[in-house]
């Protein structure tokens, strides 16, 4: 298990972005320490906040008083909400806020079940509680809450998998063949894909892509693939090499099944909302092609850009390394197609807002550290570089594979729109 613990001034942001999850239905109230109640059982972000003012009263000096939570266990954990309820009780009793208010919100978005601790860091008397070792003792309070209900232990996990690491494709380190190998083997059981140019796309990262050949064969036509590595301009190098060469899994039917399968997976999945959300809001704060690619890719999106000889957008396609998805910005939406792009960053025509009115009242912006953000799981540690690519390669993010437990980039859309707001507010006085 993994525990991130994140400390701002906005109390408001933090219940607001956990208690829109309860009202959109994407998660619950699982405990509340020391908290007023109400008659229904049912909360308001204002009447959460009621439990949580007399402590900062008490206090005018600590600036970053609000603590954010989230308890991450493996995904392969099955965690009752009971035991949701003990971790959490013991968590913040270890941690020095056991006598604290705080609620525990439990978001069910997303397969990985994890939940959220909202409260103070400063006690009745306006005293702040020490951070001391925070995180040293945190990591300890996680081995132990593993041992006591019988979790995959996060760092056994991270042993075992030294084995596994793969980086993209090194022409000049010779035995381009098996690079690819390493590479094209895994992508399939981590991400999902509904086409060519979104696996084209995703395999852009790691330095290849793929080639559809047709031909003759017998007297029947016959279609294949070729895998292609690239430098890091995108630039293809070498020659190319067979799927054949690679196992069934790699050629083209293996694929178009995957490809079916995720069509079928993805046809309703929250993620894709999700995603547009986050797009969506990228879209309407920046004003570059650049600051929209550092929005998303600060949040875990990678975002691919095809652009044919004289500079036109063709194809925009996004990498979710949160929900490992990969998305034709057209599949998404028609708003997020390749000519609305193209227009704005070739011409300078904004598109216009396409988000709903009822979302844009409820987020606003604030400090990243209001939400706790996982660090990239260490199988894609390549990617944590500040080298910066051209179009269709990796700009400087981390992917996330199944076991790691990193945060739904939906906390930091929420997150990254409240200071927005609140800025808007007070101009509006």
């Amino acid at each position: 298990m993994i525990a991130k613990i994140g400390r701002s001034a906005n109390l408001y942001g933090a219940l607001a972005y956990n208690q829109l999850k309860v009202e959109n239905e994407n998660g619950r109230i699982l405990f509340a320490n020391k908290m007023i109640e109400t008659a229904s059982g049912h909360y308001t972000v204002a009447q959460l906040a009621q439990s949580f003012a007399p402590y900062l009263i008490a206090n005018r000096n600590t600036e970053k008083h609000t603590l954010h939570i989230s308890l991450n266990p493996d995904p392969n954990d099955k965690v009752s909400d009971d035991k949701f309820r003990e971790m959490a009780e013991l968590y913040m009793k270890e941690m020095g806020y056991g006598e604290q208010p705080f609620v525990v919100f439990k978001h069910t978005d997303i397969d990985r079940s994890h939940i959220h601790i909202v409260s103070v860091c400063v006690d009745e008397q306006g005293k702040k509680i020490s951070d001391k070792f925070e995180k040293i003792r945190s990591m300890n309070v996680c081995r132990e809450l593993e041992k006591k209900y019988s979790l995959i232990p996060a760092t056994e996990k991270k042993r075992n998998q030294n084995d596994k690491v793969f980086h993209p494709v090194n022409y000049q380190a010779g035995d381009v063949k098996s690079q690819i190998a390493s590479v094209i083997r895994h992508l399939p059981n981590y991400y999902q894909y509904q086409s060519l140019g979104e696996y084209n796309a995703l395999l852009s990262l790691f330095n290849i892509t793929t080639e559809k050949i047709e031909g003759e064969l017998q007297g029947k036509m016959q279609q294949g693939l070729l895998y292609i590595p690239l430098n890091e301009k995108g630039e293809r190098v070498g020659h190319p090499f067979k799927a054949s060469l690679f196992g069934k899994s790699a050629g083209l039917p293996a694929l178009e099944l995957h490809f079916a399968k995720c069509k079928i997976a993805l046809k309703d999945t929250p993620t894709k909302q999700t995603l547009k959300s986050a797009i969506t809001i990228a879209l309407q704060t920046t004003s570059d092609e650049q600051a929209f690619k550092k929005q998303l890719r600060e949040q875990g999106i990678n975002v691919v850009v095809r652009r044919n000889d004289v500079g036109r957008i063709y194809g925009m396609t996004f990498i979710d390394h949160n929900s490992k998805t990969v998305w034709n910005g057209s599949n998404l939406s028609k708003e997020l197609s390749a000519n609305t792009f193209n227009d704005y960053w070739n011409h300078n025509i904004k598109p216009e807002i396409i988000e709903p009115a009822e979302l844009q009242s409820k987020i606003s912006t604030s400090n990243d550290e209001d939400i706790p953000v996982e660090e990239p799981h260490h199988l894609f540690d390549f990617l944590n570089t500040s080298e910066k690519y051209e179009d269709g390669l990796i700009e400087a993010l981390g992917g996330l594979l199944p076991e790691a437990q990193g945060e739904d980039y939906e906390e930091l859309d929420f997150a990254n729109k409240m200071k927005k707001k609140r800025k808007r507010q007070r101009g509006q006085r």
